[in-house]
C-alpha cells in the first residue's frame, strides 16, 4: 500500500457537475492513457440529482499523472481536441 505522498495515491483533477460530465471526462482521460476514477459517487447514485454540490463528482487520477491529466483537461477546454472530419463516431 502507498504511504503519504505515494505517487499512486489518487488526486482530484476535475470536479464534474453530474454523471454525464463525469463519464465524459473519465472516458477522455482514459482514452489518453490516464486511469481515472470517481469520488463522490454514492450521494449522486442514491439521490440521482445535483443540488448544492450533492451531485458533484470528483475525477481522480494517480498523483504521478495529475500534472499530465490537468494539462490534457486544460487543452481539452481550449478546444485542442476535436473529432477529425473523416471520423464518424457511429462507425466503431
Amino acid at each position: 500500500m502507498g504511504g503519504a505522498g505515494d505517487p499512486r495515491d489518487p488526486v482530484t483533477v476535475w470536479e464534474a457537475q453530474g454523471e454525464a460530465e463525469a463519464q465524459t471526462i473519465r472516458a477522455f482521460l482514459e482514452g489518453q492513457g490516464i486511469p481515472a476514477a470517481f469520488r463522490g459517487e454514492s450521494a449522486r447514485t442514491v439521490y440521482g440529482f445535483t443540488m448544492n454540490g450533492l451531485g458533484k463528482v470528483e475525477i481522480q487520477v494517480p498523483a504521478e499523472l495529475a500534472d499530465e491529466a490537468r494539462d490534457l483537461l486544460r487543452r481539452m477546454e481550449a478546444g485542442e481536441f476535436t473529432l477529425a472530419d473523416d471520423e464518424d463516431p457511429d462507425l466503431g
